[in-house]
């Protein structure tokens, strides 16, 4: 497995079954952490004040039912069965959905899109397979790519997902954490037990937050055990209280219990359903967490353990609370009253542990949301750091992390009781899965290829049912339901300005780009003395000669004698295989030592540090010059010139690889090393060196290019970026404006450089400041 492509979880399927199980043991620390704590929380959430008389059993096995019912529709039948197959070349989550489409239907929000991209394996790896579209499915996909207001539609539609997710990273941790300490109440007055609970809640809060730098890798291994642990826990105790209280409670799992509970209840039975839907907060993670496992892990550990656990213990508090009525009718309904008094400090225990698992799980689900919004153009940059060596989808966003804290802890020290967050949770939970929904539909249609009618059935039963619910949480907004709704707002303000400032930004920088003709009046020279050295110029542009160069030109006296016009982009796919990685052409003649280079990453991709990622960029070029005249096939025209796919050094081993050292050595075995182009400097500090394949011997020009590039090389590299201050045109609307002058101008200058994979010292780094009118 090539480690820098994260094919994890394409190789799974020809893995054993003992490797499967294995999967399915690690995926109950990661995926269902969240999911599992819910019955801390479910019973006093739907029980909160809704429904005023006193419970009866009609009302208990009536929320018994609907907490079967919904478990077995949206976790067990939607993600297990349907949305788990719409996967991303094993990339799951609300973008993964929205890059499939982006792909099917060419409604890509990315500017600098090739359509070389389009070649690459893993954006054609699920459309070789498929049937042709239906009638219907093509006029749909004809609609979609002519109208750019639906367009916009649908990314509109995945960042309100992204934003939802965003909220439940906050209110998640608060409600694990909050509902676990609960058990406080147990062993103290209630006059008392909240001044308790919220400091402490608050502690394991700060604690959480600022154990994430260290990543998950590193206490990964603890997670599933307490996971597991848990599980056995709450499944033990739900069939101790079915046998002891009311063996009969299965009766209450039949569809008509739900019936006779609205009926008796009427209006507070319904605005009850925005606690009950909490029973599956944390499903979306078996969806979007499956990057890391595989399909059949993830229904393996669902199906055969969380789901009949899950469904024990609800049935257990069920069974306890159907004899003991005065605890349905007061603040005591909480989880813990159904546990044995002798096993309450423990469970305790045990619930802390597994909340902050299930707090970590969504936390760290959020980092990668971030990240994906990130790849393609809908969030400022921030620093991605990677946790772990070997799973590369582990991330630590610094800012992200803080920023939740903060937000986790005014909610929690804000509501201070499980009612008004479990109503702001609630919402974020289920506007993720009628996004979910909303997507899948045309994911059935258009990557799938089935009928329209079968996604119109998938929407109208998966969509009228989280619809309920989604009413049932809207209708709390004055109680807690806002939350979401404003963190959301400000989220998605936030990623749509970001969005709309950089696409204005890149069609500024292709209408001023500069054309070839200009490049070739200057001659070789440039009209300017080149001076030694490597030089990358950074741009957006996949194309032209960035205005930034000319701005460069015409201002100074001296450029490198090698130049690099260097576009590091992300594309529509979560991985970019390392023989793909580089796009390498030639700008200009031979002579004048001008290379374009784009470099592809996923939006799961791990992106190198500056050193190697120079190494590689090096290598390839020489790569390119070295086999330029014998590819004959995979190019791919561009505007100005012709480009070559080129992989890494370490994709193939007849490709040429790069040394640096203090001191000479001798010719190594297996490869024929080319004295004769060495850089004669005297004292150097690093002497550089290509070591080349055994090959046919190199024609006098390709050698003389490959020596000039390993002198520019050794002398040293530096990056050119542009610096600019993006200004809305004069006579532009109030909207544009603001949007620009005010917000993207502000996210511009307070988020990361425009280097992305590269810590470049800032000795090596020249900005060229622009004021660009959009």
């Amino acid at each position: 497995m090539d480690p820098e492509c994260g094919l994890y979880q394409n190789q799974v399927k020809k893995e054993t079954w003992k490797q499967v199980l294995i999967l399915a043991y690690q995926s109950l620390g990661v995926v269902y952490g969240d999911l599992s704590t819910s019955p801390l929380y479910v019973y006093k959430s739907a029980f909160a004040e809704d429904i005023e008389h006193s419970k009866t059993n009609e009302e208990i096995f009536g929320v018994l039912s609907f907490i079967f019912w919904t478990l077995t529709l949206i976790p067990l039948l939607k993600y297990v069965f349907i949305v788990l197959r719409a996967d991303d070349n094993g990339e799951g989550g609300t973008f993964a959905l929205y890059s499939l489409l982006c792909r099917h239907a060419r409604v890509n929000s990315l500017p600098n899109g090739q359509l070389a991209d389009e070649d690459l394996s893993e954006y054609k790896k699920d459309v070789v397979i498929t049937p042709r579209l239906t009638s219907l499915g093509s006029r749909l996909k004809s609609v979609l790519e002519k109208h750019r207001v639906l367009q916009r539609f649908l990314l509109v539609l995945a960042l309100i997902g992204a934003c939802m997710v965003i909220g439940d990273g906050v209110l998640t941790p608060a409600i694990s954490v909050f509902s676990a300490v609960s058990g406080l109440e147990l062993s103290m007055s209630h006059e008392h037990h909240k001044y308790v609970e919220v400091p402490v809640a608050c502690l394991i809060l700060i604690g959480l937050f600022a154990l994430q730098h260290f990543g998950t890798d590193r206490v990964g291994f603890l997670f599933a055990p307490i996971v597991i642990i848990w599980l056995l826990c709450i499944s033990s105790i739900g069939l101790y209280n079915i046998i002891r209280w009311d063996p009969q409670v299965y009766r209450a799992l039949s569809p008509y219990y739900m019936y006779k509970f609205l009926k008796k209840t009427q209006s507070g039975g319904w605005m009850s359903l925005g606690g009950i839907l909490l029973c599956i907060t944390g499903s979306e993670a078996m969806f979007a967490d499956l990057g890391h496992f595989s399909q059949l892990s993830i229904k393996i550990a669902f199906t055969f353990v969380v789901y009949p656990a899950l469904i024990l213990a609800y049935m257990g508090q069920a069974a306890y609370l159907s004899q003991h009525h005065e605890m349905a009718s007061t603040y005591r309904i909480g989880f813990y009253v159904s546990v044995p008094e002798n096993l309450r400090w423990p469970v305790l225990g045990i619930a802390i542990l597994a909340a902050v698992v299930g707090s970590q799980a969504i936390i760290t689900g959020t980092f990668s949301i971030i990240k994906q919004c990130q790849a393609l153009g809908c969030f400022p940059r921030v620093k991605i750091v990677h946790t772990s060596s070997k799973i590369h989808g582990q991330i630590y966003i610094p800012e992200v992390n803080w920023t939740l804290m903060i937000l986790c802890l005014a909610v929690t020290i804000g509501f201070r009781d499980t009612k008004r967050i479990s109503n702001a949770s609630g919402l974020a939970v289920i506007t993720v899965m009628l996004v979910t929904t909303c997507l899948m539909s045309l994911v059935i249609v258009l990557c799938w290829h089935k009928s329209v009618f079968l996604a119109i059935a998938f929407v109208l039963f998966f969509g009228a049912l989280e619809a309920l619910y989604f009413s049932a949480s809207l209708i709390k907004f004055l109680e807690g339901a806002w939350v979401p709704v404003a963190l959301a707002f400000i989220f998605m303000i936030i990623m749509y300005i970001w969005h709309y400032g950089t696409l204005l930004k890149y069609e500024f920088d292709v209408q001023n780009k500069v054309s070839i003709n200009w490049l070739l009046s200057l001659g070789p020279s440039l009209g300017i003395v080149r001076v030694r050295g490597l030089g990358l110029i950074q741009s957006e542009l996949v194309s032209g000669i960035p205005a930034i160069f000319s701005h460069f030109v015409t201002n100074l006296p001296a450029f490198h004698q090698v130049l690099v016009f260097l576009c590091i982009k992300s594309v529509p796919v979560p991985h970019v295989k390392s023989e793909e990685r580089f796009l390498v052409g030639r700008i200009g003649p031979k002579e004048y030592r001008m290379y374009r280079c784009i470099v592809r990453y996923g939006y799961h991709d791990f992106h190198k540090d500056d050193l190697e990622f120079e190494n590689d960029l090096v290598c390839s070029i020489a790569e390119f010059i070295r086999s330029e005249n014998g590819l004959k096939n995979g190019p791919t025209n561009d505007t100005d010139e012709k480009m070559t796919v080129v992989g890494t050094p370490s994709t193939h081993v007849d490709r040429i690889r790069m040394e640096e050292d203090d001191y000479d050595d001798d010719d190594r075995p297996g490869t024929s090393e080319l004295k004769e182009i060495r850089s004669p400097m005297i004292t150097p500090r690093k002497r550089v060196r290509f070591l080349l394949p055994e090959s046919p011997k190199i024609e006098d020009g390709v050698k003389e290019e490959l020596q000039d590039l390993m002198e520019a090389r050794e002398a040293g590299t530096a990056y050119i970026m542009g610096h600019a201050h993006v200004r809305a045109k004069p006579g532009s609307g109030w909207f544009k404006k603001i949007a620009i002058n005010l917000g993207y101008d502000f996210l511009r200058r307070n988020s990361r450089g425009p280097i992305y994979p590269l810590s470049v010292p800032h000795a090596s780094t020249l900005e060229v400041g622009m004021i660009c009118h959009v």
